[in-house]
């Protein structure tokens, strides 16, 4: 009898372990399978199945050094107009590898044979594509919706089977971000953040002067393994583009200005303009580097061009800073691959892009007494097992949905949540504020989705949109690659102390949601459980309602949570609430 091996997918880790057997008369329901597409006739589709290759970590989890540039031997101020050319021969920034040895050091070879990051079996599956059936595709800058025409033979692709073995998803795996390492799996070359058009790599003080770059993945000035201080310089990355999105996102090619190697730079007075592709205004990379950043400006005009970027675990400090930034994917406050601590307190950050929150933290981040705000964005987007925590800031966002379909799977203003891209380790997603202000022009206030999740408010003053719920806690299509449908729901924690809530709290039969007023707190609203819109088998302790000494909640409809425990007072306003056991409580 023939079989078929389908590699079975960790939903919460998005990380393929096995291949298992699967006989033909053994249904393929609520499974996922990973392959190679080999043929194509119509809309019915034939793939190798495999599993994806494990990278080695090489280094504990961080990143790969990036090369860097060489300091100047005369010990004076660099000159600014070019850079050094490479040799002949010589990728910028990079060294030539030993005899025998591939790109990217030992360790980091592609497998044998066949795709790169893929290893195929010898059995193949046979399904068919459905008006029913989401299609999505992976890119360097996210995932976008995708059609019947983006599957192609030799395309690494991700099934996803719903009930009765329909077909619920598949997605076009992009292999860089699949291999869940610091700076994905490139096959033939290791990561690299581009040139310098000037390099300082000796410690030194510099006040006054303009740095400047054109050229092609090339950053205005670099600060590399030194300590430096700069004071009413210029820095203007007007011009040049960007090879790979990878490249900027994660490393800081293209970007005005890039600290890396354990840098010290501190910043004071400065002006930083871009408007190049991947031109993060100041990039602070790798273990042991900290950029320090006070009363300074950064303008940035073009798509994934934040202002203040933090990756591969470095730090950065901001005082009073103003940074505004204009294209797609362009956070003002911005982390990525490999995270970092990020420390702001005053200042203005403002973004009129889509997908562009003011922050969005791969990282430990933490804002005071700033001023916050997304123009066409949602307001804030925790990442996987990561934080933020707000303290006395005016928050806002307004989340269009315009970007790459990022309304398709809700509207919101804070999000928490796990893409299972590699950007972020999976774990606790960290909100949270205390005092200040936090408005939603759009959408809910607080989207949960594929993660574990905790929420803490206290005294913040909220304003909801008028569409939108004040939380919802649920699962997704995973037509974006957010898990399996059907599997990907939220675990979610909500604590409000010293808190006035009003809304509707919506969670559905795959989540689970404490939900704990406390410190005089008032919820005006109803707590709802609902079924997964994909059809995913239900939890218990949907929802487990605490109401502690001094709270009080007040109905505005009918509700249904899993169980409560009053120490407070509830008024029901003539509504009843009904627990997983049955009982209705009512006045």
């Amino acid at each position: 009898m023939a079989r078929r091996f389908m590699a079975l997918l960790l939903a919460a880790l998005l990380v393929l372990t096995a291949m298992a057997g699967i006989a033909e008369e053994t249904s393929v329901s609520g499974t996922t399978a990973i392959g190679q597409v080999t043929q194509i006739d119509g809309s019915q589709i034939t793939m190798r199945l495999g599993k994806l290759a494990e990278a080695a970590s090489g280094g504990g989890g961080q990143p790969p050094e990036m090369p860097g540039d060489q300091a100047p031997t005369d010990g004076q101020p660099p000159e600014m107009p070019e850079s050094e050319a490479p040799a002949d021969g010589e990728a910028p920034g990079s060294e030539a590898p030993a005899d025998g040895e591939a790109p990217g050091g030992a360790g980091q070879q592609p497998p044998m044979g066949g795709t790169p990051g893929f290893i195929a079996g010898e059995e193949t599956l046979t399904f068919t594509i459905t008006d029913a059936t989401a299609i999505a595709v992976e890119s360097a800058s996210g995932t976008s919706d995708g059609s019947l025409a983006d599957l192609a033979v030799d395309a690494i692709v991700r099934v996803v089977f719903g009930e009765n073995e329909t077909v619920a998803s598949v997605t076009v795996l992009n292999l860089q971000a699949a291999m869940d390492v610091p700076g994905g799996f490139d096959g033939d070359a290791e990561p690299d953040n581009g040139d310098a058009a000037t390099t300082i790599a000796e410690d030194g003080s510099y006040t006054g002067g303009t740095y400047t770059s054109t050229g092609d993945d090339e950053n205005a000035l670099r600060i590399d393994g030194a300590t430096v201080r700069l004071d009413g310089v210029i820095i203007d990355k007007s011009g040049g583009a960007s090879s790979s999105t990878e490249g900027g996102d994660f490393y800081g090619a293209n970007a005005g200005l890039l600290a890396l190697n354990g840098a010290q730079a501190t910043l004071e007075n400065i002006t930083v303009f871009t408007s190049a592709q991947n031109g993060n205004g100041v990039f602070s990379y790798g273990q042991g580097t900290q950029v320090t950043i006070r009363n300074s400006a950064i303008t940035t005009l073009n798509d994934n061009s934040g202002g203040l970027q933090t990756a591969g675990g470095g730090a950065t400090l901001a005082e009073n800073c103003t940074v505004e930034t204009s294209g797609n994917s362009s956070a003002a406050i911005r982390s990525d691959r490999g995270g970092g601590t990020v420390d702001v307190d005053g200042g203005t950050y403002t973004t009129n892009g889509a997908g562009s929150p003011a922050v969005y933290s791969t990282a430990e981040i933490s804002v005071a007494n700033a001023t916050l705000t997304a123009n066409n964005s949602e307001a804030i987007v925790v990442e996987g097992r990561n934080s933020v925590e707000l303290t006395d800031c005016a928050v806002s966002g307004n989340m269009t949905g315009a970007y790459m379909g990022d309304g398709s799977e809700n509207i919101h203003n804070v999000m928490l949540y796990q893409s299972t891209s590699g950007d972020a380790a999976v774990g606790l997603s960290s909100f949270t504020m205390t005092g200040g202000s936090l408005t939603a022009n759009a959408g809910d206030m607080f989207y949960i989705t594929n993660t574990e999740a905790e929420i803490t408010l206290t005294g913040v003053s909220l304003t909801n949109a008028a569409d939108g719920a004040l939380l919802r806690v649920e699962g997704n299509s995973a037509s974006r690659g957010w898990g399996a449908a059907g599997q990907n729901g939220a675990q979610a924690v909500f604590n409000a102390n010293s808190q006035l809530l009003a809304g509707d709290v919506i969670v559905d039969s795959i989540s689970t949601l404490d939900f704990n007023l406390s410190g005089g707190s008032t919820f005006n609203g109803t707590i709802k459980i609902v079924e997964n819109a994909q059809g995913g088998t239900a939890v218990d302790g949907n929802a487990n309602v605490v109401i502690g000494e001094g709270c009080t909640w007040s109905l505005t409809g009918d509700c249904t949570v899993s169980t409560l425990e009053n120490n407070g007072e509830i008024i029901f306003n003539g509504f009843t609430i009904t627990l997983a056991d049955g009982t209705v409580v009512s006045d």
